[in-house]
C-alpha cells in the first residue's frame, strides 16, 4: 500500500501532502473495516481474550517556519540566517500478529518525505525531529521496524497491558522477563520519558527526544537491528542491548559485523524514596558503549598542523570506542502532568556517529494536561536544553572542521539553549468500524540561543504547526 501512495504522492508539494496525509490515514482506515467489519480490528476474538492480530496507523505533517537572523558568517553546515519553510510528512503501519503465547511479531512499513531547514544542519539541537536526514522531496517508502517481542512471567500479580502501536496487549505477570530482537529504534525500549519522548506529540526539537549525548546506534532515519533483554518488577526494571551501528557516520547502510562494531546499552530505573501527587519519583540511568571506525577530533588537528589544511575528522578514522552515561528524574505531579530532568555526557573525544551533536547536555521541562481549562485531552509541554561540546570538538569546529551536522567555518564558542513550548490540540474520536480515529493539532515554539555552539550566531526563532492522526 505505501508503494501505490509512494506514486500517487509523488511531485506533491508541502499543502498537497497535508491533504495526503488525512486522506491516507482516512484510506488505511477504510481497509481496516474491510478486514474487521464487526468493529474489531483484532480478528474478533472470544470477549476476554487478547486478539491474535491488530493494525495501527499513524499520520504527521509538520510545518515549521525560521524568520532570518543575524549572522556575521555562514559555513557550509550552518543554519543558514534567511528566512526558510520546512515541511515533514511520516506515515506509518503496524500489522501485529501473536503466533504463540507470550510472543508478537511486528512489521511497520513506513514512508517519508520532507524538506529540512538548512539541510538538517547549523544546531545541536534540530528543530523538528521527524525529519530522517535521508528525507527528500520525494516520498520514499521503506521498512521501519520488523521485529519478535516476547515475554515470560516471573511471577506477582497479573496486570494489564494496555494495546497501542507495536504492543498486542494483553495481560502478564508484574515481574517478567522481555526479549525483542530485530529491525527496532532503540527509542522505542530505552530513556522511556513520559514527558518528552514522542515528536509525533510532544516535543519538536532533538534536544527534548532523548538524552542528547546518547549517540544511539541508528541508521539515518533512526533505526537498526538490535537485540533487547529486559527485567521488570512493579517498582524497578533494567535492561540491556546491543545493535548495529551504520558503516559511516550518520549513514543509511548498517554495518553487520556486530562482534566488531555495535553499540552497547544498559539502564536500570527504580522507584525512588519520594512520594509526589501521582505517584513517587521514578529514576533512571543509562551507560552506553559506541565501537566503530570513528575519527577523533584530536587527530584531525593533528593531522591538519602535520601537513597544513582544514582537519577533517573523515580523514583519520580508525577503531575507536564511544563511551557516556545518562541521568533522568520524573516526577508525576497529576495523572495528567509532570516534569522532568536530564543529564548526560559523552566522551566527546570522537565524531558524532548516529544521533546529533551534541557532547553534554542539560535538560528539564514537563508538560500538563487541559482539565483545568475544559480540555481534558490537551496538553501544554514547556521546556528548556542547554547543549555543550567537549574541548577537542570546539577546537576542530574553530578550526573549520565539519561535523555531521556542524560548520560554520569558524567558532566562538558558547553553549546552546533551545526553549521550546508546545500546545496539543486534542479532537475528539471519530468512531469508525474498524476503530476510534483520534487526531490532533500543535503549535510550538522554539527559541535556540546560541545556534551551533556559536556566540556569533542567532539568536533563531522558530515557530511549527503538526497535524497528528492515527487509530
Amino acid at each position: 500500500m505505501l508503494l501505490l501512495l509512494s506514486h500517487f504522492f509523488r511531485g506533491f508539494g508541502p499543502r498537497r501532502v497535508l491533504q495526503a496525509a488525512l486522506g491516507g490515514t482516512a484510506a488505511v482506515l477504510a481497509a481496516q473495516a474491510l478486514a474487521a467489519p464487526s468493529g474489531d480490528a483484532g480478528g474478533n476474538p472470544a470477549d476476554g481474550d487478547p486478539p491474535p492480530w491488530a493494525l495501527h496507523a499513524q499520520t504527521t505533517y509538520v510545518w515549521q517556519h525560521k524568520p532570518s537572523f543575524d549572522a556575521p558568517y555562514t559555513g557550509p553546515n550552518s543554519l543558514v540566517p534567511t528566512a526558510e519553510r520546512s515541511y515533514s510528512f511520516t506515515a506509518t503501519a503496524d500489522l501485529g500478529l501473536r503466533p504463540w503465547s507470550g510472543a508478537q511479531i511486528h512489521f511497520n512499513p513506513e514512508a517519508g518525505q520532507g524538506v529540512p531547514l538548512s539541510h538538517l544542519s547549523g544546531a545541536g539541537g534540530l528543530s523538528n525531529g521527524e525529519l530522517a536526514r535521508t528525507s527528500g522531496a520525494q516520498i520514499k517508502a521503506y521498512r521501519a521496524r520488523l521485529f519478535l517481542l516476547q515475554r515470560w512471567d516471573a511471577g506477582g500479580d497479573t496486570e494489564r497491558i494496555e494495546p497501542d502501536f507495536n504492543e498486542l496487549g494483553g495481560s502478564a505477570s508484574a515481574r517478567r522477563w522481555t526479549l525483542v530482537a530485530g529491525n527496532i529504534s532503540l527509542l522505542d525500549y530505552f530513556d522511556n520519558n513520559p514527558y518528552a519522548k514522542d515528536p509525533r506529540e510532544q516535543f519538536f526539537n532533538w534536544s527534548f527526544l532523548t538524552p542528547g549525548a546518547w549517540d544511539y546506534a541508528a541508521d539515518a532515519r533512526g533505526y537498526t537491528w538490535a537485540g533487547i533483554l529486559e527485567y521488570r518488577t512493579p517498582q524497578w526494571a533494567v535492561r540491556g542491548g546491543r545493535a548495529l551501528q551504520p558503516r559511516e557516520s550518520n549513514g543509511q547502510p548498517l554495518d553487520r559485523s556486530w562482534t566488531k562494531h555495535y553499540g552497547d546499552q544498559i539502564e536500570a530505573e527504580s522507584d525512588l524514596p519520594v512520594a509526589l501527587p501521582a505517584g513517587p519519583l521514578r529514576g533512571r540511568v543509562l551507560l552506553f558503549r559506541n565501537r566503530a571506525v570513528m575519527g577523533a577530533f584530536a587527530d584531525a588537528l593533528a593531522a591538519s598542523r602535520a601537513v597544513g589544511g582544514t582537519p577533517d575528522v573523515g580523514a583519520v578514522r580508525r577503531l575507536q570506542t564511544k563511551t557516556g552515561w545518562a541521568l533522568t528524574l520524573e516526577a508525576p505531579l497529576a495523572e495528567d502532568a509532570g516534569v522532568f530532568v536530564r543529564a548526560s555526557r559523552s566522551s566527546g573525544r570522537q565524531e558524532t556517529y548516529a544521533f546529533a551533536e551534541i557532547d553534554r547536555q542539560l535538560s528539564f521541562g514537563g508538560q500538563i494536561g487541559g482539565a483545568a481549562w475544559g480540555r481534558a485531552a490537551d496538553r501544554v509541554g514547556a521546556a528548556l536544553a542547554v547543549n555543550g561540546l567537549s574541548a577537542d570538538h570546539r577546537n576542530y569546529l574553530a578550526a573549520g572542521g565539519l561535523g555531521a551536522f556542524l560548520g560554520d567555518g569558524a567558532l566562538r564558542y558558547g553553549s546552546e539553549r533551545v526553549w521550546e513550548a508546545y500546545y496539543r490540540f486534542t479532537f475528539a474520536p471519530v468512531v469508525m468500524p474498524g476503530g476510534p480515529l483520534q487526531s490532533a493539532v500543535s503549535l510550538g515554539v522554539q527559541h535556540i540561543v546560541h545556534p551551533g555552539y556559536n556566540r556569533d550566531r542567532g539568536p533563531v526563532d522558530v515557530v511549527s504547526v503538526r497535524v497528528h492522526a492515527e487509530f
